[in-house]
């Protein structure tokens, strides 16, 4: 697991500044949300940190080194987006084991990867199932499934719940917390709502 320190990170598109030279250390094991509007920079400060955008000036230091020029790949994180990202024509199963499979994992260990997201996020009725026959709430949980096999350093988390209608988004929200305990890794998690950061 890591520590995620931002020293001074800024954010310049043009002559405009969207992100202000933030200082932030979060601890390693650490659950933190940045919580605001929508447009202050929080989703940008989060591509930063994850590599999929180049930041204007600081630092992002990840686990004890600076990775502002390392690729996302290269920062051993894992992002979960409001939108799933699935792919349609693959069953669970082939979902959460994608990343392992393009890295040239094994085949026994991606198949244990694939068994313990699966039961840390109650999908093992679901494994040979296709997106399109999943509810929101399960499409939301595979989502996070791939993140977890990845078994990254650092969790991203950008509005995860955003597409899921209010009694939903109660419940993604209690398998979150019960992720974060499981899995114990450190986490930023993005949102506007102030009811769901708390």
């Amino acid at each position: 697991m890591a520590t995620v320190s931002l020293k001074k990170l800024t954010k310049r598109y043009g002559n405009m500044e969207i992100v202000h030279g933030i200082d932030l250390d979060i601890a390693d094991r650490e659950f933190i949300a940045l919580v605001g509007p929508s447009g202050c920079g929080k989703s940008t400060t989060l591509r930063m940190i994850a590599g999929l955008e180049d930041i204007s000036g600081g630092n992002i230091d990840i686990g004890g080194r600076v990775v502002n020029d390392l690729p996302p790949r290269s920062r051993n994180i894992s992002m979960v987006f409001q939108s799933y990202a699935l792919y349609p024509h693959m069953t669970v199963r082939e979902n959460l084991g994608f990343s392992l499979k393009i890295a040239g994992a094994a085949k026994d260990d991606m198949d244990r990867r694939v068994a313990e997201a699966s039961a840390i996020l109650g999908l093992d009725e679901l494994l040979d199932r296709r997106p399109s026959q999943l509810s929101g709430g399960q499409r939301q949980r595979v989502a996070m499934g791939r993140a977890i096999v990845r078994d990254p350093d650092v969790f991203l988390f950008d509005e995860p719940l955003s597409n899921l209608d209010a009694k939903l988004r109660t419940q993604m929200r209690t398998e979150i917390k019960k992720l974060h305990a499981k899995v114990k890794s450190t986490v930023i998690y993005v949102t506007h709502d102030q009811v769901e950061a708390m």
